[in-house]
C-alpha cells in the first residue's frame, strides 16, 4: 500500500538544529569522540529552588489538568513580569502559557495567517520560523541582513519587502542564531515603516530577554514605539533564562483578539501545559534572580574566549555578539581554502567527520557560508573544540 502524506508535511523539514544533535548523539554512541557545539540549551542545571518547587507540587498533587492557558497565578505572575521588567500592561485574557516558545509562535502562525499571507521574517533566522507560517500555509518572506550590517535589518529592506499580503512580521532580538540585539534607535526606526501598515501584526520574539550583555536595559519594539500595542504580540518563556529546556513553558502577552484565538488552537492542539512545569515556572519568574547573574558571567566569558581563538584561525571571521548564547562566524573563506569543500554543509560535516565538533550549518538559518556555534557547554569543551577546529582547516 503505498501512503499518500499531506502537501502541508511535505512542505516542511526536521529541525536541522535538533538533526545535528542527534546526529552527534549518534556518532558519540557508536564509539566517536564528538563534542557537540549544536545544541540551544543551557549546559547548567535547574536552579534548585526551583526543582524543590515542582517537587513540592508532585507531592502534593497537583498532577490534573489545569485551565487551557494556565494556571492563574501563573498568569498572574507573568502580568507582573511584563509590568516590572518592560513596562507592558495585560489583564488573565491577554496572556496565554504553552508548552514552550515554539508552540506559542505556532499557535500564533495557525491562529492569524490565511492561504497565501505573507509573513516577514528577518534572516538569519531562527530555524522553526519558515517551516511553521508554511504548516499554517503562509508564504514566508525572507529580509537578509548581512554580516556588514551585524545581522541587523534597515528600514529601506522593511519598506521594501512589506506589501498589501503581509499578514505579520516577526522579530527576534537577541537574536538566534547571531546573538545581536536591536537598539532603542534601530527599533524606533523600523516601527515608523510598520506605522505605514496598520494590518500588519508584529511578533516580538524575547526569548533571550536577561542572556545579554549590552549596556543599558532590554527594549523591544513596544518600548520603542507603543502605539504598536494593540498589534503586537511579546513572546518569551523559561527555558534559555532559568535552564529549563526540559520543562516546557512559554508564554505570550498581546491583543485579546489574537491571544484567545490562540487558546482555542492550543485548546484543540495539547491543551494546557503541563501542571507541575507551570509552578515550576511560577517559581522561576517570581523567584531569586541571583542565579542568572552567575550564569550571565560565565557565558560572557565563553563568548569573549571563542570570538577571540575563532578569529585567530584562518578563513573564519566571528562578529562579537551582544548575547545569547551562540556565535555565528562567516567561514566562507575557510571553505574555500579546503578541497572539496563547496558550502557551509559540506564544511559542517568536515569538521564533525574530521575534526569530531557538530556545529549547525548557517544554510539552516537561511544564511549560507556561516556556521552557529553554541558555547552552551563547558570552557574545557569549547577549547578542545577550537583547537579541533583549527586543527583541521
Amino acid at each position: 500500500m503505498d501512503i499518500t502524506l499531506s502537501d502541508r508535511v511535505n512542505a516542511v523539514k526536521p529541525s536541522p538544529t535538533l538533526a545535528i544533535t542527534a546526529r552527534a548523539a549518534q556518532l558519540r554512541a557508536s564509539g566517536k569522540d564528538i563534542i557537540s557545539l549544536g545544541a540551544g540549551e543551557p549546559d547548567f542545571d535547574t536552579p534548585e529552588h526551583i526543582k524543590k518547587a515542582a517537587i513540592k507540587a508532585l507531592a502534593e498533587g497537583f498532577t490534573k489538568y489545569t485551565p487551557v492557558d494556565g494556571t492563574p497565578s501563573l498568569k498572574k505572575t507573568i502580568i507582573k513580569k511584563f509590568e516590572a521588567d518592560n513596562n507592558l500592561h495585560y489583564e488573565d485574557d491577554q496572556i496565554l502559557v504553552s508548552c514552550g516558545g515554539k508552540q506559542s509562535f505556532f499557535n500564533l502562525a495557525q491562529a492569524l495567517i490565511n492561504p497565501g499571507d505573507e509573513v516577514i521574517i528577518l534572516g538569519p533566522y531562527w530555524v522553526s520560523y519558515p517551516d511553521m507560517v508554511l504548516l499554517a500555509q503562509g508564504k514566508p518572506v525572507t529580509i537578509t541582513a548581512t554580516q556588514d550590517q551585524r545581522f541587523k535589518i534597515n528600514p529601506e529592506q522593511l519598506r521594501a519587502a512589506l506589501t498589501h499580503n503581509t499578514r505579520l512580521f516577526i522579530i527576534n532580538s537577541p537574536s538566534n542564531p547571531t546573538g545581536v540585539t536591536y537598539t532603542l534607535e534601530e527599533l524606533k526606526a523600523l516601527a515608523v515603516v510598520l506605522k505605514e501598515y496598520p494590518n500588519v501584526i508584529i511578533a516580538t520574539d524575547d526569548m533571550y530577554e536577561h542572556i545579554t550583555w549590552e549596556k543599558g536595559r532590554f527594549v523591544n519594539i513596544l518600548n520603542a514605539a507603543p502605539e504598536l500595542y494593540n498589534r503586537t504580540v511579546v513572546l518569551n518563556g523559561v527555558s534559555k533564562a532559568y535552564s529549563m529546556t526540559g520543562w516546557r513553558i512559554g508564554y505570550a502577552g498581546g491583543p485579546r483578539e489574537i491571544i484567545q484565538a490562540m487558546k482555542k488552537i492550543q485548546s484543540q492542539s495539547t491543551s494546557n501545559p503541563t501542571s507541575i512545569s507551570q509552578v515550576a515556572a511560577e517559581a522561576a519568574i517570581s523567584g531569586n534572580q541571583d542565579c542568572m547573574q552567575t550564569r550571565l558571567f560565565e557565558f560572557k566569558k565563553r563568548h569573549d574566549y571563542v570570538v577571540k581563538m575563532l578569529n585567530q584561525i584562518p578563513g573564519i571571521d566571528c562578529l562579537k555578539t551582544d548575547g545569547t548564547f551562540y556565535v555565528f562566524p562567516d567561514v566562507s573563506k575557510a571553505i574555500a581554502r579546503l578541497n572539496n569543500i563547496e558550502n557551509d554543509l559540506d564544511f559542517a560535516e568536515h569538521l564533525i567527520i574530521n575534526a569530531g565538533v557538530a556545529v549547525v550549518p548557517g544554510s539552516a538559518f537561511g544564511c549560507p557560508d556561516h556556521i552557529r556555534i553554541s558555547i552552551a557547554t563547558s570552557m574545557e569543551n569549547l577549547e578542545n573544540a577550537i583547537k579541533r577546529i583549527g586543527l583541521a582547516l
